[in-house]
């Protein structure tokens, strides 16, 4: 009983701190996840390769619910490795929860997918998604759920959400080349100022209507000005990227800011928003979007990736 799952980082569009609305896209970077079932074993034993003294309730808790739910409680493993930096807004808790909750499905024998009519089909990615997203609020790492996170982590695209809902409001492809710096310094969502962030919900309303609009790019650049500025972090590196890039934004509730230029566009150069971040301490990432999200990967008997 052996499944594996990868899972996306995301970037921000809208944080959704301020009014509960929030918006993401997915990245072209992953957690992965082995889960190994035991039905002897009473508990869950998780680790994370990159910080063994990790907190590990996060992808215990998605074992555990997703086998009250589609098994019979087994108990047993659960590993991940990432290319997502912990706590550097770029979503690593949901692609932990959702490369998890994914590879426990596999784990289980179920099929997952996208459409729920069909007969093939046990568990729908959303389904997955919404139910890593509980396994975050029962273990305090997130302050709004985040399933605006979550939905663009599991599903890909930019994806527009009522995060009190847990609604997807809409989803949308996007073809961006991204560049992220992410600062030596780390900050944890559960620890973000509310209510600071609530005094910018005008700004945060402006902006989802720009996203509703499909202006993400611009939408995501408003939000970084506010947000940076009501969690305390540094504008200076998103002024320092708006005349190269079509978009830029502190990601999450930071440290990392995302800047996007639309693919062949000659009026962004992420290049030389590389040159001027290159003289800040931290790390540079070049990445893509990706619209395909969550997925299963290859089973131990060999057979193919199960891609949505």
């Amino acid at each position: 009983m052996e499944g594996r799952a990868a899972a996306l980082g995301a970037g921000t569009v809208l944080n959704a701190l301020a009014t509960g609305t929030g918006a993401a896209f997915g990245l072209d970077v992953e957690t992965r996840a082995t889960v190994d079932l035991d039905p002897g074993a009473a508990a869950v034993d998780g680790a994370i390769a990159e910080a063994p003294a990790a907190d590990t309730e996060l992808i215990e808790r998605c074992v555990a619910l997703a086998t009250d739910r589609w098994g019979d409680g087994e108990g047993g493993t659960v590993r991940t490795d990432s290319d997502v930096p912990l706590a550097a807004g770029l979503k690593s808790s949901s692609a932990a929860a959702n490369a998890t909750v994914l590879a426990t499905c596999a784990a289980l024998g179920l099929t997952v997918g996208d459409d729920a009519s069909d007969p093939d089909v046990d568990v729908t990615r959303i389904e997955a998604c919404r139910l890593g997203v509980r396994a975050a609020r029962d273990a305090g790492v997130t302050v709004t759920g985040a399933f605006d996170d979550a939905t663009a982590s599991m599903l890909g695209g930019v994806c527009l959400t009522d995060n009190a809902a847990d609604e997807l409001r809409l989803r949308e492809p996007v073809t961006w080349d991204a560049l992220v710096w992410t600062p030596p310094e780390r900050a944890y969502s559960a620890d973000a100022d509310v209510d600071r962030c609530e005094r910018v919900a005008s700004m945060a309303d402006l902006v989802a209507d720009l996203a509703v609009d499909g202006r993400y790019a611009e939408a995501m650049t408003v939000n970084g000005l506010a947000f940076s500025a009501a969690l305390g972090f540094d504008t200076d590196p998103a002024v320092e990227a708006m005349p190269h890039a079509a978009g830029v934004s502190l990601s999450g509730t930071g440290p990392s800011v995302v800047a996007v230029a639309e693919r062949d566009d000659p009026d962004s150069d992420l290049d030389a928003v590389a040159d001027l971040w290159g003289e800040r301490s931290g790390t540079l990432r070049r990445t893509t979007t990706r619209n395909d999200g969550a997925r299963v990967l290859e089973s131990p008997d060999g057979t193919d990736d199960t891609r949505p």
